[in-house]
This record gives C-alpha cells, structure tokens and sequence, in this order.
C-alpha cells in the first residue's frame, strides 16, 4: 500500500471552494481549505492526478518538514539538518522559491538564498560534491513558506505554473490566465448541457477551458513536463495508469461552442491554439464583432467572456459597456451572460442590473465576476429596465 501524505494546492483568490469540490470528486482525504490554497491528504497516485487532473490549482507542493525560527541562521542549520540526499543526488540541479508572510522576515530573496546555501553546504560536507542552480529546469524545486515564525519546506511537484497547459502557442496582448479561465467557467455553472459563447474570445483560452470541462478531458495532458518527473522516486508505469484512468473518464459533448472576435489576427491565434489542443471539432470560431451579432436559434445560451479593459485597448469605456448592455438586451434573449472586468465603474455603463456578482482578482487586479439573466418576452422588459 502507497504511503498517504498531506499536500498543498495552490490557487487562486475566491478559487478555494472549486478547488475544494474538485479534490473531492478526484478522491483526496482530509481536505482543509485555506487563502488561495486547499490541503488534502493522498498518496503519489493521487499526487499525479491532482497535477493532471485539477483545473483550478497552480502548484501542488508535497510538504517535507515544519518548524519554529527564529533567525535566518536558525532557518539555515534547520535545513542543513535534513537528510536532502533521499530528494536528490549531489551532482543534481535545484531551485528555490520563498512565500513570506511575516514582521521579522521580510526579503523572500534573501530567505531563498539561505535554503539554498543549507542544502548546497549540506552536501559539499558530506560528499566533497555540490549541486548547480537551475532555474528553468531543475532537478528539485523546493519551496519555502514562512507565515510569522513558522516555517514549511515542501517540495514543488508542478514545477511551472499548472496554468501552462500546454496547448497555447499564440496569445494576445493580456491574454487570461488558463487556471483563470477554468474557474470562470466552473463559477458560472456551466456543465456543457447547452450551447456555449465567448463573444470576444482573444487567444481562445475561455473556449480551451469550456471544451475540456464539456468533455471531462483532464486539464494538463498537454504538458511537457511535472517536476515530480526528476523526483528519484518517479514511477513513470504508475503515472501512465492515472493517465489513462483520467482519460477514461471524459464524456461525449452534444451542443455547440462559439467564439467570436473582431480580430482576424485573434481568431487565427484562436484557432492555432484549439487545434493545438485537440478540441477544434469542439469548438467553431468566427470573426464577427459581437456588437453586430444576434443569437442564432431559440436555444439556451451560456456566454462567458472577458471583455478588454483600458489596459489592453484605447477604446471609450463607457460607450464600450453601454454597448455590451443593449447588445445583450436586444440581440440575446435566453442567455445567461457572465463576464469579469476590474473596472468597476465601467459596469455602472451596461444598463442592466446584474443577479451575481463574485469578487476576485485578475492578476493584481481586483475585479467581478457578474452575471446578466436576458429572459425572453415579457420577463426581459420587466427585469431589464436601464437604470
């Protein structure tokens, strides 16, 4: 029997619920959600298929060790204390990353750097050998995390960011976040049992996600590699099992999704990455400017997109919002549509009174997710007023 222990899925900021529901339905124990991660309790199997399997996670650490400090000299003879050669050989490669949250210790820098000198030391003293520095691609990433006076070392599984599926090769200016896109979609509730739109899809990463939570495909398939793939206890027969379990898993799609967007050099992008990522037969792109657009046919539609914002563009925002409310309005009817946007005053401009709204970042950037109801016939003028 594999030995069970805890891990650490990192995410993102109002994620913590999906993530949680997610570890459930992939069989994790002792799930105990946090800020911006969720701990849970599995075996090197289950290590694996979180890392394939989860689409809102960026990082799932395997912690190794936890004490108190003091100082950065109490931080180095702790870690010097450890026994690092069951994780790597002397002639490896390593990197470090430090998270700190804390009065005392304030330079996540300069705390990396001590680990590293720890372990390096570590092994010069008792094999005359030292492992290099790699920070594209290292033998063994290890993490550091300090809140207050507490320090954890966990080695980092992922390697990079989980939202690196794989499947992009072209973006856009800003182009959103793949783990953000995933939890968009799963926040609004979509489950693949009507047609989809993103109206303003840019590089397709909002399409990508829908399609691969549609069909059941795991997430990370695409990726060239896991750091567990240079651990020294790397099954590679065991990985292929979950692989194919997962894969077995993934379910037939019977509706429609759509994107659009008024730039032919998007929707090229668009398509390059959907092909990449094996789900083009799922997904048909146009270039249209949603803004000239109706919805075809009288069925429900889900609509889940993110519209560009004064970064990204030179455009008139408040014109550019009062647009998306009559468009919607007018042209839409039977669609549920949710779109995230971090300029807040913007959203007084679409006219219509949104029935959620979720708080969340976009990289730094504070910002809602809202969620417009257009019904059909009397309903749309009864609850669609412009304010």
């Amino acid at each position: 029997m594999e030995n069970n222990y805890k891990m650490v899925a990192k995410t993102l900021f109002g994620f913590e619920d999906l993530l949680e529901k997610e570890l459930l339905q992939l069989g994790a124990t002792d799930i105990q959600k946090g800020t911006r991660m969720v701990s849970f309790t599995g075996d090197k199997g289950f290590m694996y298929k979180a890392n394939l399997g989860l689409r809102t996670a960026i990082k799932i650490l395997k912690p190794i060790n936890s004490f108190r400090i003091k100082d950065e000299q109490d931080l180095y003879d702790q870690v010097y204390k450890m026994d690092w050669s069951q994780y790597m050989k002397s002639s490896g490669t390593l990197a470090i990353s430090s998270t700190v949250h804390s009065e005392q210790f304030t330079h996540s820098q300069y705390i990396s750097l001590k680990t590293k000198d720890a372990i390096v030391d570590k092994f010069r003293d008792t094999t005359n050998e030292r492992p290099n520095i790699d920070l594209r691609f290292p033998d063994l990433k290890v993490n550091v995390h300090i809140d207050r006076n507490q320090c954890t070392i966990s080695l980092d599984s992922s390697g990079e960011s989980l939202h690196k599926r794989g499947y992009k090769t072209a973006t856009n200016i800003a182009p959103i976040n793949e783990v953000l896109a995933a939890g968009l979609v799963m926040l609004s509730g979509w489950d693949g049992q009507s047609d989809f739109m993103d109206p303003m899809c840019g590089s397709g990463t909002i399409l990508a996600e829908a399609a691969m939570i549609a069909c059941n495909i795991p997430p990370n398939l695409m990726r060239k590699e896991f750091a567990f793939e240079r651990w020294n206890d790397w099954d590679v027969e065991l990985f292929e099992k979950i692989e194919e379990s997962l894969l077995k898993k993934t379910r037939d799609f019977h509706h429609k999704i759509i994107g659009y967007d008024k730039s032919p050099s998007a929707v090229a992008k668009a398509k390059d990455n959907l092909k990449n990522a094996h789900l083009d037969e799922f997904v048909s792109i146009k270039h249209e400017d949603f803004f000239k657009t109706q919805k075809a046919g009288d069925a429900k539609l889900h609509m889940v997109f993110n519209p560009p914002y004064g970064e990204r563009l030179d455009i008139d925002m408040e014109k550019f919002y009062a647009a998306i409310g009559d468009t919607l309005k007018q042209n839409y009817p039977g669609t549920d549509a949710w779109f995230i946007t971090s300029n807040l005053d913007a959203l007084k401009h679409v006219g219509l009174r949104p029935s959620r709204k979720i708080h969340l970042m976009n990289a730094k950037l504070e910002s809602r997710l809202v969620k417009y109801v257009m019904y059909e016939g009397s309903k749309k003028a009864k609850y669609q007023d412009r304010d």
